[in-house]
């Protein structure tokens, strides 16, 4: 296993057996990399096409570049899925202050605004709730990473029901396996837990387990996805679904498949990418995960493992990153249920472990169906 990071203290360097120093955009390093590989893949959309193109002369390059070029993009993305026929929530683009001012009035106010290109986890967006907030949003973004000429994407502000998300394996053969939804719940627009198979909020329709599964494998067969996808949905009130986002590599709200399932999500993502027969999604015991964040190390005293991985079935998870940051996922603590128990009782036992890692007391039942 050969890697390329910016970082060269980066996680992965004391667990392969070339690690090549070097800056995503570095097109250079990238064929250097391929020319001693059979097959390369990625693990995040922050890599330039140029880079990826340079690499796919030496070797096969799953996904392909042309779906980064989709993902990168959020305003191509959102086309792209309602050109082919996938539900998409209200939006418009906005190339200037202006235009951003009559798009948030179309869209009655409450929006999210976010940068085309290279946001995440609530990072480069900014929400209104009125039209005369618009200047102000186009005056963060800009200053923020947004180019002027680059314009935002307007989102309408929606009354989620729930948010769930779907993982696609698809191998170069056409063989596709399709993991059951995940229900995940954010805060401050980060993820903060996870729970598989998804709690599904009550009175929802039997039908938006089928549907979600359906329509993430029609978006990775119509890309032609090569690798994972994982398709980010919105489920409202009325029980429709909408596509929120892409992302074509492992995802955070499958980490519990290493626990939970028969095949975990990274060794899917080896089986596809070098096009072995795919494994199974079967979910063996319900399972979740809660995020720990760079916050954590920060505070008056440092998080209480030992505690934490003394409640039954609760596994830690630590990624190896360099220094904390506030909001920076450091690593993740996982539970399964216990034999013959459903989802929530492994939901209740990894809250209850991140409280107890944070000395924190019992606040009562922790099982919440919702989206807070």
């Amino acid at each position: 296993v050969h890697v390329l990071d910016p970082d060269s203290a980066c996680a992965a360097r004391g667990v392969v057996d070339r690690c090549l120093s070097a800056s995503f955009d570095d097109v250079a390093a990238a064929a250097d990399l391929a020319r001693g590989c059979d097959v390369l893949t990625l693990e995040i959309e922050k890599i330039s096409l140029h880079s990826l193109e340079a690499a796919a002369r030496h070797a096969p390059v799953r996904p392909a570049a042309s779906v980064l070029a989709l993902v990168q993009d959020r305003a191509l993305q959102k086309e792209w899925l309602a050109r082919a026929g996938f539900p998409v929530g209200p939006w418009r683009l906005a190339r200037e202050a202006e235009g951003l001012r009559a798009a948030v009035a179309e869209l009655s106010g409450a929006t999210f605004v976010k940068v085309r290109t290279g946001g995440y986890d609530g990072r480069g967006q900014v929400r209104t709730h009125a039209p005369d907030e618009a200047l102000a949003a186009w005056q963060t973004l800009k200053a923020g990473t947004m180019g002027k000429d680059t314009g935002v994407v307007v989102e309408k502000a929606l009354d989620l029901w729930a948010e769930i998300s779907v993982l696609v394996a698809r191998s170069p053969r056409g063989e596709v396996v399709v993991y059951p939804p995940a229900y995940n719940h954010h805060q401050d627009r980060t993820l903060a837990w996870s729970v598989l198979p998804g709690l599904m909020p009550p009175g929802s329709p039997a039908t938006v387990v089928p549907r979600a599964m359906g329509i993430a494998r029609g978006i990775a067969e119509a890309l032609a996805i090569q690798g994972l996808l994982a398709v980010e949905l919105f489920l409202l009130h009325d029980g429709e679904l909408l596509v929120n986002e892409l992302a074509p590599r492992p995802h955070n709200t499958f980490h519990a498949t290493e626990v939970a399932c028969l095949t975990d999500q990274f060794e899917q993502l080896v089986r596809a990418v070098c096009n072995l027969p795919l494994g199974s999604a079967e979910v063996v015991r319900p399972a979740a995960i809660v995020n720990l964040l760079g916050d954590l190390w920060l505070g008056p005293r440092p998080p209480d493992f030992e505690a934490a991985l003394s409640l039954p079935g609760v596994r830690l998870h630590l990624y190896g990153k360099g220094p904390p940051r506030p909001g920076r996922k450091m690593g993740h603590l996982s539970a399964v249920a216990a034999l013959g128990q459903g989802p929530e009782d492994a939901l209740s036992r990894v809250l209850r472990a991140r409280e107890v890692l944070l000395r924190l007391p019992p606040t009562g039942p922790p099982v919440h169906v919702g989206v807070g």
